[in-house]
């Protein structure tokens, strides 16, 4: 944290990340409740030397900076007064006059966890919003079982292997197991081949089940001994997010109280009966091809749902609640890993490894660690907003929010043809997104591009040499906005696009007035709505036309009007080129679509047939 950074803070009245204390000649207590705070959830900066005063916070100064440093420094190093040694990353800043000294508390690693005070765990803290709050029992000891070498669903249970399984889900599961490994022996008993794969384990001489085993198969008798609660509780709201009240009941729900492979057949059932489903024909067999454009992400949402809950949570219920724009899945149990992690191809810390690979063993999820990478690409080829995650460490739960709008709207095209640049798919969807959200950092950009960090970092760079976009430092990393002169066209933009409308970037669509003929010369106007009238020449450009030949396919007669109301502010605009842009009234001129009027056609042409192709269903 630097000088700027802190006093950008300081604008602010709370910070889930930033504690301050006044801590002129000594640390007090709740210093260290703070430490633990922050190690037990995502990490913080402690910053000594700011006070509240009636008007907010106030820089007040360290007055004895060695002894108020040695001291702190001293306890999270000898790991006396907390439970686990705790290496922060320190620094000193001068404002004014006054020295301020600046912690930075790393997250704990899991099996630390909770980190407490003077050998009491009931002294465990979790930071909520600007907050320390001590720990609750059940937080302690969701702290306790996930720091715990034996996972949950590893450890055995009472029950009779003989008596305690549905057979009809593992027939189920055998039969795609071995469609999938041909070679292996089908003629073990079904205590066998759990056996064989570590779901009943032998303990004293006598099989038992795990619970994963009796997660994945159980009946429902067995099931309910260890899960008194639903596995998940599924609704489908016939309204848009924003437009659903409190008290709106759902139109279709199942409550899924069955083991886990019931309840992956269930959720998919419930989910094709409702999913869009476009029809195509593959060109290659001729056969029809109707699978849901989102049906790779919404499977590995619900399968991540189910296999990384905490099983152990008997009090809170995943849910999956589908609306008209987005799909909201909810589960209890944070992920082990950051965002960051969970886009990289790489074997993750889970919270229920037997039952990952129950699923991964007969192709029910993607490839150990890339499931949420999978979600990610998904929604990118489908061109919408990157999926919405919220991994809350400290009520322990994990959103997943994916968002049915298009990244690259229309009104975006033409936002990008009227400044006139030029720029890849990767770094318009950037572009796009920063318009949208009002800022970027290089997390978001790879997950809006799947691109490697080094590669994001680049884009990013070209967007900044291209006067686009400016570099702000922040914490905890930098992040990038719109520049200035481009901000004023963006007046009213939506920063939260979660909570209004989902236009992008709440771009203004009221269409300018172009007076002057002048075709070539003048400034190019935003262009942000087109008329019917527009989208008609552009419809007619499939090779660059005359002005005449495009007034006669529309039918118009005034030559003056159609340049100064259709075609002036569609040159404009970006969205046609002229021939011979140097001499507007050349007697070959011809007016033909720039790549982005090229995008917008093929859009229209698009969304045309896929309304063609809806009607032939009904």
């Amino acid at each position: 944290m630097n000088r700027d950074e802190l006093i950008e803070r300081l604008k602010s009245y709370e910070w889930s990340d930033v504690e301050f204390k006044a801590s002129q000649r000594g640390v007090s207590e709740s210093a260290y409740e703070t430490v633990s705070a922050f190690a037990n959830t995502g990490g913080g900066w402690l910053v000594f030397g700011v006070g509240e005063g009636q008007r907010g916070y106030e820089i007040v100064g360290v007055i004895e900076v060695d002894k108020v440093q040695n001291e702190f420094l001293s306890v999270l190093r000898t790991g006396d007064k907390l439970s686990k040694v705790i290496v922060a990353t320190e620094s000193i800043i001068e404002i004014d006059g006054k020295t301020l000294l600046v912690f930075y508390i790393p997250e704990s690693r899991r099996q630390d966890k909770p980190i407490y005070l003077k050998g009491d765990i009931r002294r465990s803290f979790i930071r909520r919003g600007g907050c320390d709050e001590r720990c609750t029992q059940a937080d302690i000891e969701r702290f306790v079982r996930e720091a715990s070498d034996e996972r949950y669903d590893g450890q055995p249970v009472e029950l009779d292997p003989e008596y305690c399984f549905d057979p009809d889900s593992i027939r189920w599961y055998r039969g795609i197991f071995y469609t999938r490994n041909p070679d292996k022996d089908r003629s073990v008993t079904d205590l066998e081949f759990l056996h064989d794969w570590g779901l009943v384990i032998e303990k004293a001489g006598v099989l038992l089940p795990t619970r994963a085993s009796i997660l994945l198969f159980g009946g429902n008798p067995a099931l309910l001994q260890i899960l008194p609660r639903p596995v998940v509780d599924y609704q489908w709201i016939n309204a848009d997010w924003s437009d659903a009240l409190p008290e709106q009941r759902w139109e279709d729900r199942e409550v899924v109280e069955a083991n886990l492979i019931q309840a992956w057949k269930t959720i998919i059932d419930r989910y094709l009966q409702r999913a869009e489903k476009p029809f195509s024909v593959n060109p290659e067999n001729l056969r029809r091809d109707d699978t849901p454009p989102d049906y790779i992400a919404f499977r590995e949402a619900v399968i991540n749902l189910l296999i990384h809950q905490d099983y152990a949570d008997h009090m809170r219920k995943p849910v999956i609640q589908f609306f008209r724009d987005r799909a909201l899945i909810w589960n209890p149990g944070d992920a082990f890993v950051s965002l960051e992690e969970m886009l990289e191809p790489s074997e993750k810390d889970v919270r229920n490894p037997r039952i990952v690979a129950a699923f991964r063993r007969i192709g029910l999820s993607e490839q150990a660690g890339t499931g949420v990478r999978s979600i990610f690409n998904s929604w990118r080829q489908l061109g919408r907003v990157p999926p919405v995650i919220r991994n809350d460490k400290a009520n322990k739960s994990f959103e997943l929010r994916l968002l049915k709008q298009e990244l690259i709207s229309e009104k975006q095209l033409l936002f990008q043809a009227s400044i006139g640049v030029h720029l890849s798919p990767e770094e318009a969807s950037v572009f796009a997104f920063v318009c949208r959200e009002g800022s970027i950092r290089l997390l978001d950009v790879k997950a809006v591009t799947g691109q490697s960090t080094q590669n994001a970092q680049a884009l990013l760079n070209r967007l900044v040499t291209q006067a686009l976009i400016e570099r702000i430092q922040a914490l905890p990393q930098p992040h990038y906005i719109v520049v200035e002169h481009l901000r004023a066209r963006l007046e009213g933009a939506v920063v939260s696009t979660d909570q209004v409308s989902p236009d992008i970037g709440g771009l203004v669509t009221d269409q300018p007035r172009v007076e002057n003929q002048n075709l070539v010369t003048d400034q190019p106007q935003p262009l942000l709505e087109l008329t019917d009238r527009q989208w008609q020449i552009i419809m007619a450009c499939d090779v660059p036309l005359s002005m005449a030949a495009l007034m006669e396919s529309l039918g118009l007669t005034h030559r003056a009007f159609f340049r100064r109301t259709h075609l002036g502010p569609l040159i404009k605009g970006g969205i046609l080129s002229m021939r011979y842009p140097d001499q507007p009234n050349h007697p070959d001129q011809a007016y033909g679509l720039t790549e982005i009027g090229a995008e917008l056609k093929a859009r229209r042409l698009k969304l045309l047939a896929d309304q063609k192709d809806l009607e032939i269903e009904e």
